[in-house]
């Protein structure tokens, strides 16, 4: 199961495609920077997708909406 959870995340952003989009080019800058903004064990998950869901969710990458 993925934490957190789809759902909770959409409340913070509008479509499930901007959240693909984010989500997937803020694992790609952890993979190719090693840049975390939390420490490595604070988060839950251990893959770069998952932690990338995890700063959306915690508010550590603003989203604007247009």
């Amino acid at each position: 199961m993925i934490y957190p959870s789809i759902d909770k995340i959409l409340n913070i952003v509008d479509s499930k495609y901007a959240l693909v989009y984010i989500v997937a080019n803020r694992s790609k800058q952890m993979q190719k920077t090693g840049y975390y903004q939390k420490k490595e064990e604070e988060y839950k998950s251990k893959k770069t997708i998952g932690r990338a869901l995890e700063e959306v969710y915690d508010n550590l990458i603003h989203v604007e909406k247009l």
